[in-house]
């Protein structure tokens, strides 16, 4: 439920409307999960092994990012993709099992109609997923290493005043406080977690060129893209919306939508390239091998960013061609263990996966 949903290369914001994609999968090759029936850890009933998931979130939960990390630590893969609900009246979730409802909780439980907390499907590791990020932001200074903060807010950057930084790589002074505010309310900060801390971030097809969910990341797809929410001229510092990390980097950032195109034309690249075959190997068209695509991306994306209704999705279509793909809007964007802004998370299923 929310405020934009996508099916094949159109989008529908503000207005009445269903996306449905049927997907030919075995009941013993995925599990539906909500707060009621909450995903096993590693290997839940019947031996089912989860390997990634599809996850909704209420965003109005204060622990949401807690929650996710936690929940794709329930999966081999370690990786989830996502998003928050965007709604104007309220966040509804819908997880509804073949295997029955959960009676003794109240009749929209039964019904798998949930206010809250996660839900989605989780998917066995015959099931063949590709999935990458693409960020919708440029840079606008260097990567500065965050050398002292205090939760959100960033003392130094490169051993020096945060805030002197700040100004000095916009050009601005404090002794224009009107302009300072102006241009503070479009940029955004990049945030990279110290290398030791950033793990495995894409999923790409099992048995072909590598496994699941631990492909090597491609620089700034774990860019984490925040708000700046203040300034403490005190202390020379800013301050971020989300913990900062010390000892990782930090780069300032604004929206730009050719960077955005070019970025999703990126990411539709290196899935065409994930399955085509190795040199030697027989195949055809990887597109071909395509079932479908799930797309999630930023509420502030879609039309309104690039430039026409269906804007965006026409760009994926043009790459990956006439697959069926259904999505949604998102109030933040989920990937690998981590909750983005102002990105995109295409997924797509492996025509031939093994049946298992």
């Amino acid at each position: 439920v929310g405020v934009g949903i996508c099916a094949g290369g159109a989008e529908y914001i503000d207005e009445p409307g269903l996306a449905v994609m049927l997907c030919d999968l075995a009941p013993s090759r995925y599990r539906v999960f909500s707060g009621l029936a909450p995903l096993g850890a590693t290997q839940g009933p019947e031996g089912f092994v989860p390997q990634t998931a599809l996850v909704h979130a209420d965003p109005v939960m204060p622990d949401v990012t807690e929650l996710v990390q936690e929940l794709a630590e329930r999966t081999l893969g370690h990786y989830l993709f996502g998003g928050l609900a965007a709604s104007r009246a309220g966040s509804r979730q819908i997880a509804r099992s073949s295997r029955g409802g959960l009676a003794g909780h109240g009749r929209e439980a039964a019904a798998g109609l949930f206010r809250g907390g996660l839900s989605g499907v989780a998917f066995g590791p015959d099931v063949g997923i590709v999935s990458r990020v693409t960020q919708g932001a440029r840079a606008v200074s260097p990567a500065y290493r965050v050398t002292a903060a205090r939760a959100q807010c960033v003392d130094e950057l490169d051993g020096q005043p945060a805030l002197d930084v700040l100004l000095r790589a916009l050009d601005l002074s404090l002794d224009d406080l009107p302009a300072v505010i102006a241009r503070l309310r479009q940029t955004l900060v990049g945030l990279q977690a110290p290398a030791a801390q950033v793990p495995a971030g894409r999923i790409g097809h099992e048995g072909h060129r590598g496994h699941v969910g631990r492909v090597p990341l491609r620089l700034g797809d774990d860019l984490l893209v925040r708000h700046l929410v203040g300034l403490d001229p005190a202390r020379r510092a800013f301050v971020v919306a989300d913990e900062v990390p010390v000892g990782g980097t930090l780069t300032l950032c604004a929206r730009d939508v050719q960077a955005a195109r070019a970025d999703l034309v990126r990411i539709c690249a290196e899935i065409r390239d994930e399955l085509s075959p190795e040199e030697g190997e027989a195949g055809g068209d990887p597109v071909q091998r395509i079932a479908g695509a799930v797309y999630v991306s930023c509420n502030g994306r879609g039309g309104p960013h690039f430039g026409g209704p269906g804007a965006e999705l026409q760009i994926v279509r043009h790459a990956l061609g006439d697959v069926p793909l259904v999505g949604f809007f998102a109030a933040g964007e989920i990937a690998h263990h981590r909750l983005y802004g102002y990105t995109g998370v295409l997924t797509v299923f492996v025509a031939d996966a093994p049946s298992g």
